[in-house]
């Protein structure tokens, strides 16, 4: 599989469309995907956003879980995410103190099994 290149999400309409989409929960973060509108999707792009809530703590503790979450998504989206698909990585408590590893490879099930539910929705919108 070609590696990809990211966009940024930054609109909250793109967030909000993205939280109607799949959800999958892992130890270290949430992730939730969607494919992206026809108008705004490009070949060989897909979409990311990250968002931490106050839950995960302060400011300090919040911009350092995006932190995590970013260095995550670098390593390993571009081989493993699909074209024109939105992703959105959120922020759980355990982001700050989970092992960096572990945070990867929660990342890497949470998108196969993302994929998966996606596949299955796009193949039961094909057969309407």
């Amino acid at each position: 599989m070609a590696r990809l290149s990211a966009d940024r999400l930054r609109k909250r309409a793109d967030f909000l469309r993205a939280q109607r989409g799949v959800r999958k929960n892992t130890a270290g973060l949430t992730l939730e995907a969607c494919a992206t509108p026809e108008d705004l999707a490009k070949p060989g792009r897909f979409r990311v956003g990250f968002t931490a809530s106050r839950k995960v703590g302060g400011a300090v503790e919040r911009n350092r879980a995006k932190r995590r979450l970013r260095a995550a998504a670098a390593a390993v989206l571009p081989g493993a995410a699909r074209e024109r698909t939105d992703y959105v990585l959120i922020a759980r408590t355990s982001t700050l103190v989970r092992p960096f590893e572990s945070l990867l490879d929660d990342l890497a099930s949470a998108l196969a099994a993302a994929h998966l539910k996606l596949k299955g929705a796009e193949n039961r919108n094909e057969t309407r």
